[in-house]
């Protein structure tokens, strides 16, 4: 086999290397959704090809179906009526281990270039991507061809540049020489082979199933594993059409298309701890609930776990500039997709005196109603608010706003429908906003996952650097923000953030948000805390997916050819 795509995209693999060296801005796949870039057409064709995929089977030519499972629900309101073959695990993975020793074998290089190739292949189907992450997921339209498509293939493509390093980072073969002796020299020729561990799980959330799930089905392929992709039931689409672009590369470069196969199930029964635990199974990707998280950690002793839990993320306001350019940039990141991104801040602290602002103090309720105001003014227009909110991907989001306001706190905003003219019947419901005091630690020192905020009132910055960092702590943290004008302020929050192991983003007004985090320069979870295990991306995360193993042979004797 050649290295023809690998020569196609190197200079793209090139760039990205280069990119997580120096950390700089960098992407290889446009995040605008225009005509100009993808073809004047391609919204068209991508919408017609994701209406295309409705009520009707999703037809993938793997092994071991058993039926046809299917259950997807747009947020926005209607059924999808697509069915996806389901495996049975004990006939599928028997076949994708026998696909191994192919790609196992194949040069590093081969294997890069069908990463790309993938990666190259769904970029070019990014609208299609985009219609089918919206309405599985509830995102709204520019998020979802954003995070489903440009900023996922990113992701991807970052976790392909480590795992280049990663492989390169030992020579292939080396002659070693050792005189022991006055007249004896001991010459060896050694060998050194890249061995992957076997067979990948990648199982996938329901918010952000390409964007989560990216980086863990390309870190295994490129070192040599194949994956069994488990999507999370109300959210296959995204994934399946993922797999059947991998298993057309795979197919037309003369692999196994079996490398990359797909196991959707449903939530009244599911396959995913059966899945986690079969001893065919040697590495598992995890996105998810904390509590299923850990379960996995606990149980699938037989493989190496990466996992992506949930954590409770905080914002803490000490002092501010310009006190409406920080409430209209919270106000955004609190909406965005309706709190649903696990990025997003769930607690604000706000010392009990109150904030200075622009040199001036400011109460608490004042620095309160600030923020209220700014999210009053940005979904105020309905047009504008369901496009920032999106839609809530599962009813029990929903009941979960009313279990907060329900469980105690003053409302400071209530949560109400925003109507999608659109989409009538989408589930969107705009951010609820709650005042509680530092002790009460039973409300806000838990998840409240959706759009739900707390406002904390502390004794001082220092109780609230303090709060913010425990809970990162015992609950995990994925974020944190400081609003500060106090050098001294500052370091000490990103002294303790770092202890905690969480990220911490300083004074973001403007068009950055806590909630974003870019592939080739942001580490996404830091592995420090409860919220998850690995990082999107480092070394860590690729390198121990294969192992390497050395052969040795006194020069002169038969070598292997």
């Amino acid at each position: 086999m050649s290295n023809s795509l690998f020569d196609t995209h190197e200079e793209t693999l090139n760039h990205a290397i280069d990119a997580i060296r120096t950390r700089g801005y960098w992407s290889a796949y446009p995040e605008v959704p225009s005509g100009r870039v993808y073809g004047e057409k391609a919204r068209e064709d991508g919408l017609a090809a994701f209406q295309g995929r409705l009520n009707r089977p999703f037809e993938i030519d793997q092994p071991g179906e058993i039926g046809m499972v299917g259950e997807e629900q747009s947020p926005y309101g209607m059924k999808l009526g697509i069915t996806y073959p389901k495996p049975d695990l004990d006939l599928l993975l028997p076949v994708v281990t026998a696909a191994l020793p192919a790609w196992r074998h194949a040069s590093v290089e081969q294997r890069l270039g069908v990463c790309l190739e993938i990666l190259h292949r769904l970029n070019q189907r990014s609208f299609e991507m985009a219609f089918a992450v919206m309405h599985t997921t509830g995102q709204g339209f520019m998020m979802a061809f954003q995070a489903g498509g440009p900023h996922a293939q990113d992701r991807g493509l970052e976790a392909v540049a480590y795992a280049a390093e990663a492989m390169r980072s030992c020579p292939s073969t080396a002659r070693w020489e050792k005189r022991v002796g006055k007249e004896e020299t001991v010459t060896l020729d050694k060998r050194y082979r890249i061995v992957p561990r076997g067979v990948g799980a990648v199982i996938g959330c329901s918010t952000f199933p390409t964007w989560n799930s990216y980086p863990a089905l390309f870190a295994d392929l490129a070192t040599g594993n194949a994956v069994v992709v488990k999507p999370h039931p109300g959210a296959i689409l995204p994934l399946a059409l993922t797999v059947e672009i991998a298993r057309d590369v795979l197919r037309s470069e003369g692999f196994d298309p079996n490398l990359v196969t797909l196991a959707p199930d449903t939530a009244d029964a599911p396959m995913t701890k059966s899945l986690a635990t079969n001893p065919a199974i040697r590495i598992i990707d995890y996105t998810g609930g904390s509590d299923f998280g850990t379960w996995i950690e606990k149980n699938a002793t037989q493989a190496v776990v990466f996992t992506e839990k949930a954590g409770v993320n905080s914002i803490v306001l000490d002092s501010v500039d310009d006190l409406r350019a920080v409430t209209g940039n919270i106000a955004f990141s609190l909406s965005l997709y309706s709190g649903q991104m696990c990025t997003t801040s769930q607690n604000i602290f706000i010392p009990r005196d109150g904030i200075t602002a622009g040199g001036e103090r400011v109460s608490f309720d004042e620095a309160a109603g600030a923020i209220v105001k700014a999210l009053d003014w940005l979904l105020g227009d309905s047009a504008r608010g369901a496009e920032i909110l999106g839609a809530i991907q599962n009813e029990a989001t929903v009941a979960r706003i009313e279990q907060a306001k329900a469980d105690g706190g003053t409302v400071l905003r209530p949560s109400t429908p925003v109507a999608n003219t659109t989409f009538p019947d989408a589930r969107v419901h705009s951010p609820l906003v709650l005042r509680v005091d530092a002790a009460d630690e039973r409300l806000y020192m838990r998840e409240m996952f959706g759009p739900i905020v707390y406002v904390v009132a502390t004794d001082d910055t220092t109780q609230s650097i303090d709060l913010a960092t425990r809970i990162a702590r015992e609950q995990g943290a994925i974020t944190a923000s400081l609003y500060a004008t106090d050098p001294a302020v500052i370091e000490a929050a990103e002294e303790a953030t770092a202890e905690a192991g969480v990220p911490l983003s300083c004074n973001l007004t403007g068009s950055i948000w806590v909630n974003q985090s870019a592939a080739f320069s942001d580490y996404h979870v830091s592995g420090g805390n409860p919220a998850g295990n690995a990082t999107l991306c480092d070394l860590a995360f690729v390198a121990n997916r294969f192992r390497v193993v050395q052969s040795r042979i006194p020069v002169g004797q038969p070598a292997a050819v």
